[in-house]
């Protein structure tokens, strides 16, 4: 499923994120930067040691990543130039500011691509593995923030991709960006 806003190609996919060819991949990483299970472990195994020798340096510098923001890398091996890291939020029910933080982790991947001119991010579903975010929810509040980009006009932002893991996934993000489109189509 694709839909184009003002120029930027969004879409869903099912592959393997450490697979992708853009500008940067997008680690559901935890705030210590030094790898883990899931996505994380996966980028970092794929990538070599140069991405976790810059995950070194950010913690000397700032001590990790706190949930909600994010962080740019080398990409080491992977084909894609950069790995940006950012922290979802364990799902503790919803009323711990979980919406909040998971649209944060979007919004502030988002910012490191413009920041650095980039034209192409894929992203992981943030927060869905271990972190235990319901994946609706999920799917719902990545495919609006990229929405609210892309309707902008504003970042460098030519193409994002949500790299899925499974057909479920997969299934929930093409609901959303159907909806997108028939909201934009609404207002046309």
């Amino acid at each position: 499923m694709k839909i184009v806003i003002n120029g930027v190609t969004i879409e869903a996919v099912q592959a393997d994120i450490t697979r992708e060819q853009v500008d940067a991949i997008v680690n559901a990483a935890n705030s210590s930067l030094l790898g883990g299970g899931g996505v994380d472990g996966a980028i970092h195994r794929a990538g070599g040691p140069a991405i976790l020798e810059d995950c070194y340096r950010i913690r000397e510098r700032q001590g990790g990543c706190p949930t909600g923001e994010a962080v740019i890398t080398t990409a080491g091996n992977l084909p894609a130039r950069h790995v940006i890291h950012t922290v979802g939020p364990v799902w503790n029910g919803g009323d711990q500011l979980e919406p909040d933080l998971l649209r944060h982790c979007y919004i502030h991947c988002l910012q490191l691509a413009d920041e650095h001119k980039l034209t192409s991010i894929s992203f992981p579903n943030i927060s869905t593995g271990i972190y235990g975010y319901p994946k609706p929810e999920a799917a719902e509040i990545a495919v609006s923030v990229v929405q609210q980009y892309a309707e902008t006009g504003n970042g460098s932002l030519e193409q994002i991709r949500f790299v899925c893991f499974d057909g479920d996934n997969l299934a929930l993000y093409e609901q959303q960006l159907e909806q997108a489109k028939s909201s934009i189509e609404d207002i046309l």
